[in-house]
This record gives structure tokens, C-alpha cells and sequence, in this order.
């Protein structure tokens, strides 16, 4: 294990930590009651802080379908075993950090869920020793852009790949000081709950996606794996304050604003599909397509 890899599971199995910017820097600490304790013992009130993704990942893998509550919503059929896509470490942003919602964009969708934190190299481990790899977690907003979904042919790179596009945080919790098979995750929107589910609603629970993740792939100290949303992700609007708790993690809240630029001015272009529809707003697939229909028709 490098030296870098063994800083990075340290800091993220001993204790509760942060990570802020400071002079423009990025420094690790502690929260201790309404101030943060850094490294080098500076202390900084927690009011004004500038939070940063409190992870360092070389990847950060994301598994579709796998809360019941959510394939019931779109009235599919139970997947034989979870599939995954990737997102870029660029996609990180720390808590009260500000998620763009581009110009012209209509289904910027939030998406609450438990991050889990790789603390050791892991290559084909079993589901019994699954969680011991794990170095702690934290709550996660899996932002998606679904105006895109028509162009993305299964990578989920412009849906899910822009930065910015994965708050976390604002800490990391050892994995001593929570049980993934208990908890009750919870996304508010503007402060009403949008999205509720406990740990009994997984389809396939934390220790089976990790162990099915290190079949293929090796995952090492530092690296985040998303572990799907429940039912009920919805768009959001400039302005819009969300926030993802889950019990005995804390919460991660962002604010979404409105950004400037325009992504259909080269490449694939924005466009409401029925796939955008489907998935954005859990309309059935056939509505969707009628309606895409008629609007091209109108």
C-alpha cells in the first residue's frame, strides 16, 4: 500500500473528519462542537466554512436499481443482479456547495444515497468479509442531468459525469459507528421530505455489491461506491435547497443555481425523450413515448 493510501485510510477509520478549504488549500479536521479543529490545531468556526468532498477516490463507482421502492415506482421487473456506471472524481462537491443547473436544462434530479468509503485494497473478496474492507460512510446526492439521457448510450457520463455532480459529506463516519444493514435515508426538498426508505428496502445490500464489485474490479483505500436511491427522485429548480440525511451520518445539503452556460451549444444536444421522462419523473414508458409523440405531432 503506498504512502499516499495509507494517509487516506487513516483519516477516514480513526476518526470524524473534514475536509475544508483554507487560504485556498485544502486541509483535514475534525468538527468540534461549532468550530473545526484542524490537523496543525488551528481552529476555524464551522459558520462560513468552506467544505470540500471529505474522500480522495482514484474512482467512484454507482449502481442502478437496486431499492425495491424504486423498481416498484417504475413498474419494472427485479434485476437478475446490479449493474453500475462510473463517475468522474471531478463530480465531487462538498457540503453547501452549489450544484449548476444548466442553461435550458428542465430534469436536474437529485438522487439521496449512502456512500461507502473503501479503507483497504479489496480484489475478490466474499460478502461475509465485504464490510470489513470498508472504511466508513456518508450521505450522498447522486445528481443526475436527464435532459441528456437520449445521448448517453449506457455511459451516463453527460447524466451523471459533470462536475459538481456528487455532493458528500460533510464527514466521513468510521464504519465502527454505523450499520449498513440499519438505516433511514432521507432527502428534503426546500424542507419537505421527498424521499424516504430504511436499509430494508435494498434490493442488494452493501456487503453483496462490494463483493460482487471486487470480482471485476479492484477497489483501494479512499474509493467511493454509491449505493443507489430509493423511489421519488425528482428535478429540481435554481434556487432549490436539498438536502440527504442519513441516521447516525449527518446530512449533506446543497443549493441548486442557475448556470449561464449552454451544453447544447456543441455535441449532443438537450432534449426532453421519453427516456427523459421515464426516469425523471417515473412516468410509465409507453405515457412517455405518447407524449413525446404528441408533442413532436403538435
Amino acid at each position: 500500500m503506498t504512502a499516499v493510501s495509507q494517509q487516506t485510510m487513516r483519516r477516514v477509520t480513526d476518526v470524524r473528519r473534514v475536509r475544508v478549504a483554507v487560504d485556498g488549500n485544502p486541509a483535514w479536521g475534525r468538527r468540534d462542537g461549532d468550530e473545526i479543529v484542524l490537523e496543525d490545531g488551528r481552529r476555524l468556526p464551522q459558520a462560513g466554512a468552506t467544505y470540500l468532498a471529505p474522500v480522495e477516490p482514484s474512482k467512484i463507482l454507482a449502481v442502478h436499481l437496486t431499492y425495491r421502492s424504486r423498481v416498484e415506482e417504475y413498474a419494472a421487473r427485479t434485476p437478475p443482479a446490479p449493474s453500475y456506471f462510473m463517475k468522474p472524481p471531478t463530480t465531487l462537491n462538498g457540503h453547501l456547495g452549489a450544484v449548476n443547473r444548466p442553461s435550458g436544462a428542465k430534469f436536474l434530479n437529485y438522487e439521496g444515497e449512502l456512500a461507502v468509503v473503501i479503507g483497504r485494497r479489496m480484489k475478490g473478496v466474499g460478502i461475509d468479509d465485504a464490510l470489513s474492507y470498508v472504511a466508513g460512510y456518508a450521505p450522498a446526492n447522486d445528481v443526475g442531468l436527464h435532459d441528456f439521457r437520449h445521448a448517453d448510450r449506457g455511459s451516463m457520463l453527460r447524466v451523471k459525469g459533470q462536475d459538481g455532480f456528487l455532493p458528500i459529506g460533510p464527514e466521513v463516519v468510521p464504519a465502527s459507528e454505523f450499520d449498513p444493514t440499519n438505516y433511514t435515508l432521507t432527502t428534503t426538498l426546500n424542507g419537505e421530505v421527498v424521499q424516504q426508505a430504511t436499509a430494508d428496502d435494498l434490493i442488494w445490500g452493501v456487503a453483496y455489491q462490494l463483493a460482487d464489485l471486487s470480482r471485476l474490479i479492484t477497489l483501494e483505500p479512499g474509493d467511493v461506491v454509491l449505493t443507489g436511491t430509493p423511489a421519488n427522485s425528482r428535478p429540481m429548480e435554481p434556487g432549490d435547497v436539498v438536502a440527504v440525511e442519513i441516521s447516525g451520518l449527518g446530512r449533506v445539503e446543497s443549493t441548486v443555481v442557475d448556470w449561464e452556460v449552454d451544453l447544447s451549444e456543441v455535441g449532443d444536444q438537450l432534449e426532453t425523450s421519453a427516456n427523459t421522462l421515464h426516469v425523471a419523473l417515473a412516468i410509465p414508458e409507453e405515457e412517455a413515448e405518447r407524449m413525446v409523440e404528441g408533442t413532436a405531432t403538435a
